[in-house]
């Protein structure tokens, strides 16, 4: 598996992966290319965007840390992290998510964040239990949703 920053050429490839998950059942946001583009690729308030591989090129899943503005539609104080992880269905349980998130760690405590919210949705078994097992801590139940937050530790 390989792990690298997301591209624009890699715009394609993601959102096939969501319109994958989407599918499932397993995502109801937007799941096309200019979506992918602009909420994700080239978000401005991106700390990393992480693409895990695998030796073919194929994106198995990735990983979004951005930083939470005011006012962003998920009520994250401004200035924690905010992350987002998909995995494909064909690579769930096989470490992508854990190696995605230690990219995501280091990223974090390079830009100095002190708190990532994981914003996820009150039904999401799969989604509760990987952030369980990343050390995120649930401190808040919005209706639907279940946030849980994780400390970074100072670099």
């Amino acid at each position: 598996m390989k792990l690298r920053d997301a591209t624009l050429a890699d715009v394609p490839r993601i959102s096939a992966l969501l319109r994958a998950l989407t599918a499932l059942g397993k995502r109801t946001r937007p799941d096309d290319e200019a979506f992918v583009r602009s909420h994700y690729v080239e978000n401005r308030a991106n700390v990393a965007c992480t693409v895990a591989e695998d030796d073919a090129g194929r994106v198995l899943g990735f990983q979004v840390l951005s930083v939470a503005t005011a006012g962003n539609p998920w009520g994250v104080t401004p200035g924690w992290g905010i992350i987002g992880t998909h995995i494909g269905p064909d690579a769930a349980r096989k470490g992508v998510g854990r190696a995605l998130f230690g990219v995501s760690r280091a990223a974090a405590q390079r830009a100095g964040l002190a708190h990532i919210d994981a914003s996820i949705g009150a039904t999401n078994d799969e989604g509760l239990g990987y952030y369980d097992a990343m050390g995120f801590e649930t401190y808040r139940t919005p209706e639907g949703r279940i946030c849980k937050r994780f400390d970074v530790p100072p670099a």
